[in-house]
């Protein structure tokens, strides 16, 4: 599902451009004038280049819709605190709905709560609030099957090299966020290897994982989760990162320590340099997300709602709105379906 079944009437634009200008809320962020109604959007940061072209896509909706955008974020992952303080501003300045991407999906809910309770609509992007039912819509790739994709994909390639693997995986943080979660354990799933409690990181017994750590979805933070795992097992050949970011740390590491050749790493996001790095060989495959058109998707949302109520409806069989994984690799496996990086340099982030 692409969200054509989502949205189908929007607001007709204002005469004047929406005018978008930097916000003097405390966790950061831009506003607006122009346009009657409000749009919030809270990510996680304002760095990470996910979340850049996130801002992106609500504001081209913002302008298209006539609405007037304000944007927040988050210091660092894992900043709950700011994100309150944005919905706060939000319920403050009379938004009629904000999108965000939770930091704690879990910690987050009760200012949700107050929010709705206001009669704003919620809408969730990226990762799902903990219990999902806490926001009106979610936006979302399939994290299970972004993370099944290079999961199948690497399975594929170990088999047809006929080569024991050794699989360290370099997640998020301790906070067994659920797009964390769910990307992990796809990937294992993906490669055959049995999970405990498919809700939970690093309970499996599996003797081909080596070992998990965290990076804060930083290239930094990979680089130093793939020397502390390589210091456990230097014979490690397979690994699993959360996100591109990630990936290009690990890829440091392994490079430092001369073994770049004989490892491969399996990633998702998609991102336009994660694409450079499947042409140059850093990443063998990476699921593609598609977070332009999430927050595009949920501005429309929110100005549908404000006009006459309307709320989005989830993708047939699933509980959130679907918005597409693509497996992107140079190396195709067999029984994998996968586009080249050719194809993912034009729609890398779309």
């Amino acid at each position: 599902m692409r969200g054509s079944s989502l949205i189908k009437r929007r607001l007709t634009p204002a005469v004047a451009a929406v005018t978008l200008l930097l916000g003097t809320a405390a966790c950061g962020g831009d506003g607006g004038s122009g346009g009657d109604d409000i749009v919030g959007l809270i990510t996680k940061t304002d760095t990470n280049p996910f979340f850049v072209k996130m801002k992106e896509g609500a504001k081209q909706a913002a302008t298209q819709q006539g609405v007037k955008l304000q944007s927040f974020a988050g210091k660092q992952d894992g900043d709950n605190e700011a994100q309150v303080q944005a919905i706060e501003n939000l319920m403050s300045s009379g938004a009629k709905g904000f999108l965000i991407t939770p930091n704690d999906s879990k910690a987050i809910v009760p200012s949700i709560d107050r929010a709705r309770q206001q009669g704003m609509l919620v809408v969730a992007l990226d990762t799902p609030t903990d219990p999902a039912s806490a926001v009106d819509a979610t936006f979302a790739t399939d994290n299970y099957q972004a993370g099944k994709l290079i999961g199948q994909w690497a399975k594929a390639k170990f088999d047809a090299g006929g080569t024991p693997a050794k699989i360290a995986l370099l997640d998020l943080n301790a906070n067994q966020v659920s797009v964390d979660v769910q990307r992990d354990q796809g990937f294992l799933d993906g490669f055959g290897i049995p999970v405990g409690d498919a809700n939970r990181i690093g309970d499996e017994t599996d003797p081909r994982i080596v070992g998990h750590d965290v990076t804060d979805g930083a290239e930094d933070g990979g680089r130093t989760a793939m020397e502390n795992l390589l210091q456990k097992d230097p014979s490690i050949n397979l690994v699993y990162t959360i996100n591109e970011p990630a990936a290009a740390g690990a890829y440091q590491a392994l490079k430092a320590a001369g073994k770049d050749k004989d490892v491969t790493i399996v990633s998702v996001d998609g991102g336009c340099p994660g694409v450079d790095n499947v042409a140059k060989g850093v990443i063998g495959a990476t699921s593609m997300q598609f977070p332009l058109k999430m927050a595009a998707l949920g501005v429309e949302a929110v100005t549908a709602f404000a006009k006459d109520g309307t709320k989005p409806q989830a993708t047939e069989g699933k509980d959130f709105v679907d918005t597409g994984a693509q497996l992107i690799t140079d190396d195709p496996q067999p029984g994998v379906e996968a586009k080249d990086s050719a194809w993912g340099k034009q729609n890398c982030w779309g």
